[in-house]
């Protein structure tokens, strides 16, 4: 039972197939026996011959020639279906070992390892596919791993040498601890605080273990509240903002989380902010798209080239990695706006005419409640508000 068990593949197929042929022989070697006598037996009755020494020598001659023949026939088609046998066993068990050998290098971290395709059937090609497809996935996956992890420690390495040079400036009394040095002190902390809160969020939205406190909320009140809320830092960098909501898009009501519906369309903003110049226009705009909603953030700044819009909401993506740093982005704000929309059953897209014609964000949720609810929910939110 050991040594059977240590058997590969090609001497298990082999000897399973000849098995077969064997029991098939066996099968056939005793209903020939048992029905050819009897048969042969009749027809000689039938043909009129009587001489019993002529009958046993007949029977007898048949026995011989059917025996041998038979026999012959049997041992060569085991011998043929053994070695056809061996032949489909030996190339199962070369794709076997292929796979085996890209499985054990993509265990060991090689994700380029594919298993190629040889045509031994509709079955194996499907799961070629499909190792290599989960191959590549896993790749993909520890490029962004190895990214993230390198843009994290660039993001952090900024503000831990700042504080870490002011406070041996500090200690060694170069630098005197007033106000203004305890001020930038603080924005630094507050930097690297708000950078392990926007990591740890998008990670968590983006294993779906977001926390939700869904409740109905007017797609116009999140629209006024994510301009009242930005209106300020436009205007002190002279950028003007502007708020485009039809009639029948501020009527809706979603179910969804108006915190974070906040936080997406300020994110939003804060990125079109950065990428606009002093006396540039942004746009939010808000309109019905057949069963949803879809909120627009649009600017006339710097835009995007096309190789880089499928790349926005990677973690710590950036178009300029140099530039975007010295604006204080933390580099995964977009990737927070994809997690947070898509946690809302929504989608977000990016589209831009290039670099000089600005860019678009269009976020689209769906509707979950219907317009004639929506304006006697927003009444009596209002009014328990007044109250």
């Amino acid at each position: 039972m050991r040594r059977a068990a240590s058997w590969g593949l090609a001497p298990r197929l082999l000897a399973a197939t000849v098995a077969a042929v064997l029991v098939v022989a066996a099968t056939a070697w005793a209903i020939a026996a048992l029905v050819g006598p009897s048969v042969f037996h009749d027809h000689l009755a039938v043909s009129g011959v009587d001489d019993p020494d002529a009958v046993l020598h007949a029977e007898r001659a048949f026995a011989d020639a059917a025996g041998l023949s038979l026999t012959l026939g049997l041992v060569a088609g085991v011998l043929a279906a053994a070695a056809v046998s061996a032949f489909i066993a030996r190339r199962a068990a070369r794709s076997l070992t292929l796979a085996t050998t890209a499985a054990g290098r993509v265990a060991a971290g090689d994700h380029s390892a594919r298993v190629p395709a040889v045509g031994i059937g509709r079955e194996f090609d499907e799961l070629a596919a499909a190792f290599n497809t989960m191959a590549a996935d896993l790749g993909s996956v520890e490029s962004g791993r190895r990214r993230m992890l390198g843009d994290l420690a660039h993001e952090m390495r900024t503000p831990v040498a700042t504080l870490e040079a002011y406070l041996e400036a500090i200690a060694d009394g170069v630098q005197p601890a007033d106000a203004e040095t305890v001020a930038m002190l603080r924005g630094q902390v507050v930097r690297l605080a708000r950078l392990a809160e926007d990591v740890a969020l998008v990670t968590t939205a983006e294993e779906g273990r977001l926390a939700m406190r869904r409740a109905p909320v007017g797609v116009g009140t999140v629209v006024d509240a994510a301009h009242a809320q930005a209106a300020g830092r436009f205007a002190e960098l002279g950028v003007d903002l502007a708020v485009r909501a039809a009639p029948d898009a501020r009527s809706v009501v979603l179910d969804a989380d108006a915190d974070r519906l906040g936080q997406v369309l300020t994110n939003l903003l804060d990125n079109a902010l950065r990428h606009t110049p002093a006396g540039g226009h942004v746009t939010l705009e808000a309109r019905r798209t057949g069963p949803g909603v879809a909120v627009t953030v649009a600017d006339d700044g710097e835009g995007v080239s096309a190789e880089h819009l499928p790349h926005l909401f990677e973690r710590f993506y950036r178009v300029d990695s140099a530039r975007d740093r010295t604006r204080g982005g933390s580099g995964v704000g977009l990737a927070i706006v994809r997690a947070i929309v898509e946690a809302h059953g929504g989608t977000v897209r990016a589209a831009s005419d290039g670099p000089g014609a600005g860019a678009r964000f269009t976020v689209t949720l769906p509707v979950s409640v219907t317009p004639a609810r929506v304006v006697g929910r927003e009444e009596g939110n209002h009014g328990a508000r007044s109250r």
